[in-house]
């Protein structure tokens, strides 16, 4: 698994703990000049001969070229079967399997497959961890938890290759500049994904990550659009109001789950708690 993160500390070691846990064999992970306590974290994996670290200090979000560069070195130095481009804020989950065998009974003609996302919406800010808070996921999902764009897309994993092409977002891969065919293939995999988990890091990966995409002169404006037009709505002095689309209350919960747009789900909570991870 490779993994791209910035200020993650609320988060990391519940991702990799869990990933770990599904089966995957080695992460490698680059940090994007956190300074919230993430690289204490993935230094502690690190130690455990389970992580590969890698510092990124440039400030643009090359996203795909750094991506890239993990995923050929999980072919090359790790002889990797199959490789997950993953954020922190994505728990890629094979139910009532583990993630290599799920991925072994994929057709060996097919090169890369295309996973759905499930958002789980923000809940009020209190001391709990956000997976004990946050059970509650849309139904459909939308790239965004409380705002109006169009339904949320899929990642993809692929088989590994040296010369695999990752491109911005994780949504599609290349080799050589031949896009690397996604048939329709149902594997049962899915991604349970936590984007907004509280209001300090709502805001923080919106100005980091908007300011990140603005400096960066070599990808086209519709790439990042989501952060784009977040950073210009906090540089419009409405963050407050993008905050409250969307964290929910029990009024709205409860509103939610009687008309189905809303369904319960307690499958990140149950695990993580089997595994012991802190609370």
């Amino acid at each position: 698994m490779t993994l791209l993160v910035r200020d993650e500390a609320d988060i990391v070691a519940a991702n990799l703990d869990h990933h770990l846990d599904a089966g995957v064999a080695h992460v490698i992970a680059t940090d994007n000049r956190s300074t919230d306590g993430t690289v204490d974290v993935l230094a502690r994996y690190e130690a455990d001969g389970v992580l590969d670290l890698i510092h990124e200090t440039d400030d643009d979000y090359s996203q795909s070229r750094w991506v890239t560069r993990m995923a050929r070195l999980a072919a090359t130095d790790h002889g990797a079967d199959w490789v997950i481009n993953n954020d922190a804020d994505e728990f890629w989950w094979a139910d009532g399997h583990d993630l290599p065998g799920l991925l072994a009974t994929v057709p060996p003609e097919v090169g890369a497959v295309q996973v759905e996302r499930a958002n789980f919406v923000a809940r009020p800010d209190s001391a709990e961890p956000f997976w004990r808070r946050m059970t509650i996921r849309q139904q459909p999902s939308r790239p965004h938890p409380g705002m109006d764009w169009p339904t949320l897309g899929p990642k993809v994993c692929h088989r590994a290759h040296p010369r695999i092409v990752v491109a911005q977002g994780n949504h599609a891969v290349a080799i050589e500049g031949e896009p690397v065919q996604e048939p329709a293939t149902d594997t049962g995999l899915e991604i349970l994904h936590f984007p907004v988990r509280s209001r300090h890091q709502f805001e923080n990966k919106i100005v980091l990550g908007g300011a990140a995409y603005a400096r960066n002169t070599e990808l086209p404006e519709e790439a990042g659009k989501i952060w784009r037009d977040l950073y210009a709505v906090h540089r419009d002095g409405r963050f407050d109001q993008a905050w409250g689309r969307c964290v929910l209350d029990e009024a709205e919960v409860a509103a939610g789950l009687a008309d189905g747009s809303l369904v319960e789900d307690t499958r990140l909570a149950d695990r993580l708690t089997a595994l012991g991870v802190a609370a």
